[in-house]
């Protein structure tokens, strides 16, 4: 359980609004108090040097806030003119995609198939830059947990404003040609007397100047509390004694944290940190076997196969085949309002995607195709020379035919809980 003491709905990192902040009054990277070792956390050196101001004029947090919002909704600025951030990212489903498709349509005739499920964009304040070798500084620091940080689920993008140059450029996505054509959208846009009267009047001369402006105003608009971690949950509201768990949510939440039952804490840390309340992830990455999905466009071709970590969409690591088929471990909050589970959307209901950590393995007959001989295709979407990085950890690791280590009412009790983690509960 949690120690519910003395907490406030604080981050566990520092954050990058706080490099805005310094941003904007000192025109610094340099926080107030910030450390060689938390810089490193929030990005690389070329992702500080971001922050260096390079504008005629300073923008306030205020004018960067309510630019990205305009910027955010504005489907003028992909190539197809009918796509924007919140296509994909809904803010009344927790910037999360407000449909049931496994991955969204996009490119320039809004036709062409992603890969992989568009995440949600909420709670995403404190993801460290991705490093290949982690050690936690929790007194056990000897310990390497290995892949951790950076956004996507590959973790390729250090920092939100590298996460948002992605879907600008990406064929799949918004598919604008080059940085020219994206400015030259922006020129157009309702918003281009604000961006002069932002930034200074001669913010478009420059195009890599002028898609730092929307980048950084992009950034800045997904660092708003209220909109992107207002911590506003039920799970908030009874850390904070201000709401009562039901019987059966304060069961779910026991199963959850049991490293003999659910074991789900593991990898989705549910209690308060160093005053800071939980994110319910551990910014790791972890093979977890799920079903390949046939309705993705890429997976017709069964030589086909999304690698994670390995690739195809990151090619730094495609040399390191323990690697091979990790995916970023995401937040839990609002986790009911999505309608589609795992990296491939292979799931439509929340109860089965926790079925499926209960009964992988004691009945993978059930989430699996079989072959010509009537065997079980286990892992199908993994090549087998990879099958040795799949995680077999608790609730995982039992044989076919065994009881699986969560039953019926435990898993719905599981699921219970994790409806308390969505935003928007009034006590």
């Amino acid at each position: 359980m949690c120690d519910r003491e003395s907490v406030v709905p604080m981050s566990g990192r520092i954050s990058i609004r706080k490099y805005l902040l310094a941003f904007v009054v000192a025109g610094s990277v340099q926080a107030p108090g910030a450390t060689a070792g938390s810089l490193a956390e929030t990005g690389t050196a070329a992702s500080r040097s971001f922050y260096a101001n390079t504008f005629e004029k300073r923008p306030s947090v205020p004018d960067l806030t309510a630019l990205g919002r305009q910027m955010f909704f504005d489907p003028s600025l992909s190539a197809s003119g009918r796509m924007s951030c919140a296509t994909c990212h809904d803010p009344g489903h927790a910037f999360g995609p407000a449909n049931d498709l496994p991955v969204q349509p996009g490119g320039l005739g809004n036709k062409e198939s992603g890969l992989r499920a568009a995440p949600s964009l909420r709670y995403t304040q404190d993801i460290p830059a991705f490093t290949e070798h982690f050690f936690e500084d929790d007194g056990n620091d000897s310990e390497d947990q290995g892949p951790t940080g950076g956004r996507t689920w590959d973790g390729r993008a250090q920092s939100a404003h590298d996460q948002a140059r992605l879907p600008l450029f990406s064929a799949l996505e918004m598919a604008n040609e080059d940085v020219g054509s994206v400015v030259e959208k922006l020129r157009r846009a309702q918003y281009a007397d604000r961006m002069r009267a932002t930034y200074g009047k001669d913010v478009f001369e420059d195009p890599q100047q002028a898609l730092k402006a929307l980048l950084m105003a992009l950034e800045t608009f997904q660092q708003s509390a209220p909109e992107f971690y207002p911590y506003d949950s039920k799970y908030d509201a009874w850390l904070r004694r201000q709401a009562a768990l039901t019987p059966e949510e304060e069961r779910g939440l026991a199963l959850f944290n049991d490293p003999r039952k659910g074991n789900c804490a593991r990898c989705h840390p549910s209690g308060i940190k160093d005053g800071a309340f939980p994110q319910f992830t551990d910014y790791g990455f972890i093979a977890l076997g799920v079903p390949r999905n046939e309705s993705i466009a890429a997976n017709k071709d069964p030589g086909f196969y999304d690698l994670g970590l390995c690739g195809p969409l990151r090619v730094d690591l495609k040399d390191k085949p323990e690697t091979c088929g990790l995916f970023r471990t995401p937040s839990l909050r609002n986790v009911a309002l999505r309608k589609v589970f795992f990296h491939n959307g292979v799931m439509h209901r929340l109860e089965d995607a926790v079925r499926f950590y209960a009964t992988r393995d004691t009945s993978p007959e059930s989430w699996y195709p079989r072959a010509a001989d009537g065997t079980v295709r286990k892992f199908d979407d993994l090549p087998a020379r990879y099958a040795s990085n799949i995680e077999a950890g608790a609730p995982f690791g039992q044989r076919p035919g065994d009881a699986p280590v969560l039953s019926e009412g435990e898993i719905k009790a599981i699921v219970a809980f994790l409806n308390t983690l969505t935003d928007g509960y009034r006590p």
